[in-house]
């Protein structure tokens, strides 16, 4: 037998043990943003809106609003797009307004065709911003959703602050929970604040001990604008989150972004100083220890969605993501924080 024809049988047989020993996988995105007082344009008597941004500029203020939800949505729908074909099928988000503003948001050129579904309730938030679930209706299906007041006080006065929002249901056909967090803020100083977040964390340990009674070894996804980086004591000493796979254990919560900000990687700037407040972290069933065992869904990689068009370029705020409202004006920008995402694999 020629030597060509020698070759090309073994390449056939090469190829045939090739084809048999591949497989395949579907990826699906979830993702987190803080959308930056996405508020519509009209007053409610029955919210503090009038001290959003938006509201304190005069004129032009529904175009603005048009406009901010086309750039928003121009994001999302980039959010993934580049493993999976398409945007987030979970996008957790953070500082809306009311549902119509989502509504608003999903109904957009560019999302409109992803028919995603939210989930939303309004908050006691003394600003009137809240968080919300968005969800490829192909993709998810819930079963279960409620909202949780994490109960702070200070000096013997509550705090009102934004809920948790649990959502539990069918990620393709795999039971998933989802946790959305927007924790307080440190606008009175980070120590005098930290107590308050603590507390919101144990709200969540609270929240994953009512999962458990139902699902005892749960995928649950945490995610949220914590306004805490990942080495802060809500996540160390509260929810006692480990940054290496080989510490993880059954139970444990695994947060891929503590690696990440110890490398100098932020979400968002403020007065000089980079943090990562926005991220995702998830529970030990999660986790891909190194066995390949991709049957069920599987975190394949993390990461920041800090696109160079998402970056400022110039002004004092050069090197900052390129936020919309600044000092009382419209900057055209997208957002002051960028969107965090991860990719969950598992095989056909």
């Amino acid at each position: 037998m020629k030597k060509n024809a020698l070759l090309a049988i073994l390449y056939f047989s090469l190829t045939l043990i090739y084809a048999q020993e591949t497989k395949t996988y579907k990826i699906r995105t979830i993702a987190f943003y803080n959308l930056e007082n996405l508020f519509d344009p009209f007053d409610d008597p029955n919210k503090d809106d009038e001290k959003s941004p938006i509201m304190e500029i005069e004129v032009d203020r529904e175009k603005i609003y048009h406009d901010k939800i086309d750039k928003l949505s121009n994001v999302i729908a980039q959010i993934g797009e580049e493993k999976t074909k398409t945007s987030p099928a979970l996008l957790g988000v953070a500082e809306v307004e009311n549902k119509k503003v989502l509504e608003d948001l999903i109904s957009s050129e560019k999302l409109k065709s992803k028919q995603y579904g939210v989930i939303h309730f309004d908050s006691p938030d003394k600003r009137g911003i809240d968080v919300a679930l968005l969800y490829q209706q192909k993709y998810f299906k819930p079963i279960h959703y409620e909202a949780f007041n994490p109960n702070i006080y200070y000096e013997n006065k509550k705090v009102y602050t934004r809920d948790i929002l649990l959502i539990s249901g069918y990620l393709d056909d795999e039971l998933i929970h989802v946790i959305v967090n927007h924790w307080p803020s440190r606008r009175r100083g980070v120590d005098k604040t930290n107590p308050s977040r603590e507390k919101a964390a144990y709200k969540v340990l609270q929240i994953i001990e009512q999962i458990k009674s139902n699902d005892p070894n749960p995928k649950i996804l945490i995610m949220g604008d914590f306004n805490d980086d990942p080495t802060n004591s809500s996540f160390k000493e509260v929810l006692k989150t480990k940054t290496k796979k080989k510490n993880v254990l059954e139970g444990d919560i695994y947060n891929p972004y503590e690696d990440m900000f110890r490398r100098g990687f932020s979400t968002l700037g403020y007065r000089g100083k980079f943090n990562l407040f926005d991220q995702i972290m998830f529970t030990s069933p999660i986790l891909d220890k190194g066995d390949k065992d991709f049957l069920n869904f599987k975190m394949f990689k993390s990461g920041i969605f800090n696109k160079r068009f998402l970056i400022q370029k110039t002004g004092k705020f050069k090197g900052y993501p390129f936020r919309s409202f600044s000092y009382g004006k419209y900057t055209g920008g997208y957002s002051d924080h960028y969107p965090v995402y991860l990719y969950l694999i598992k095989e056909n």
